[in-house]
């Protein structure tokens, strides 16, 4: 086990990729003669059961699901929906774009991909209408972080593929962390544009161009957006489908919306998004297929149960356990992306936090939380990377 650790640990270091380092770190040490739980035979088997899982499948269709909404402008229809209704009050365009981040976060699952898709739209909007770069990327930044809270989210579905957890109970789970940061960061920044002020002319220019639409035109244009969540999650929460089985609607609602509703794409457009969901996908999967084969050999070689004998020993109380976790976790999430964080730590904190009896729903979202916040926080938070590229200002002024 320690060479294990070794391995990987300083191959991080060294600059190599994750699912690289997790790899070599679990096949280096039976060649040293010493160290090795499994041979290599037992290794790459581990890694082709490892993701021939029908769970698994969910995350490429949510990535496919959505690319196709991205492309198909629905971010803009939920953003223009929500904007109709506070468009013309202090800190009412920022705030829609938190809450479209919260609707687009249920269609996509993915924070960089919410980031990404209402930032596109968002930002030179807002700027347009006076409102600061920095800060208006920094919020898209924080906001899209959501897609990981808000289900389906990418993030516990991967929790739950490597802990056995109900994918539908994390997804229960994470509305009401999702919505109450949201509310936060709307309350922070309407304060924000209390003390500061906003271009009021501007503003309520827009807004009037807005307006002249009407209700009836707005909620029409918007309505297939704002059905887009209730199909996908209402179906998984009545118990017609499963996660996976939803993912697969939400593609085919993706492609009807954005193809025949919003004509923002054409047939011929599918290859390309194809192309650019794969891209996406595949070192996911690598990093899924490592992260089972770095877990079993820890698992084999006791380390689990190891750890949790040494931590009860260090913290012999549930809330130190708890602090402690949630400062360890939030600074690992400034350094790790979300995914190989979770990947790599859930199984091995699943049998600490049953231990202090803590239940593992309540660990995932621990752990989502914490990462999603990593997302936005430097010196690697990869939502701050999204809204630097599309602002073009630096990532440590966002």
């Amino acid at each position: 086990m320690i060479w294990i650790m070794i391995i990987f640990i300083g191959l991080m270091i060294l600059g190599f990729p994750i699912a690289i380092a997790m790899g070599l770190g679990a096949l280096v040490p039976q060649f040293m003669g010493e160290g090795a739980v499994a041979d290599a035979i037992y290794n790459i088997r581990t890694m082709v059961v490892g993701i021939d899982s029908t769970p698994i499948l969910a995350i490429p269709l949510f990535i496919l699901s959505g690319t196709i909404m991205a492309r198909g402008g629905i971010s803009r229809k939920l953003f223009d929906v929500f904007a109709y209704f506070i468009g013309d009050r202090t800190a009412g365009l920022p705030c829609a774009v938190v809450m479209t981040c919260l609707f687009y976060g249920a269609i996509s699952g993915s924070g960089p991909a919410t980031a990404a898709a209402v930032g596109g739209m968002t930002i030179p909007l807002l700027v347009s209408l006076g409102y600061d770069k920095t800060f208006i990327s920094a919020l898209v930044a924080v906001s899209g972080g959501l897609g990981l809270i808000i289900p389906p989210s990418i993030s516990f579905i991967n929790y739950g593929l490597v802990t056995g957890t109900s994918v539908t109970a994390l997804f229960s789970a994470g509305i009401l962390p999702g919505i109450l940061i949201g509310i936060c960061i709307m309350v922070y920044t309407y304060f924000h544009f209390k003390k500061h002020g906003e271009d009021k002319e501007k503003i309520l220019a827009n807004y009037e161009e807005m307006k002249s639409k009407g209700f009836a035109g707005v909620f029409r244009e918007g309505i297939w957006a704002l059905l887009s969540p209730v199909i996908i999650l209402g179906s998984i929460y009545s118990g017609i489908c499963t996660p996976t089985e939803a993912a697969a609607i939400s593609v085919l609602y993706a492609l009807l919306v954005s193809i025949y509703a919003y004509k923002m794409i054409e047939w011929k457009d599918i290859w390309p998004i194809l192309l650019e969901s794969v891209k996406a996908t595949a070192p996911l999967c690598l990093l899924i297929a490592m992260s089972n084969v770095l877990g079993r050999l820890l698992t084999l070689a006791n380390a689990p149960q190891q750890l949790a004998v040494f931590i009860q020993n260090l913290l012999p109380g549930k809330v130190a356990f708890l602090i402690v976790l949630n400062v360890t976790l939030l600074i690992l999430g400034m350094f790790i992306d979300g995914a190989p964080a979770i990947l790599i730590l859930s199984p091995l904190l699943m049998p600490i936090a049953q231990e202090y009896g803590i239940d593992p729903v309540h660990l995932g979202v621990i752990i989502v939380v914490n990462m999603t916040i990593g997302l936005a926080s430097p010196p690697f938070g990869l939502n701050l990377f999204v809204t630097s590229s599309m602002s073009q200002i630096e990532v440590l002024e966002i």
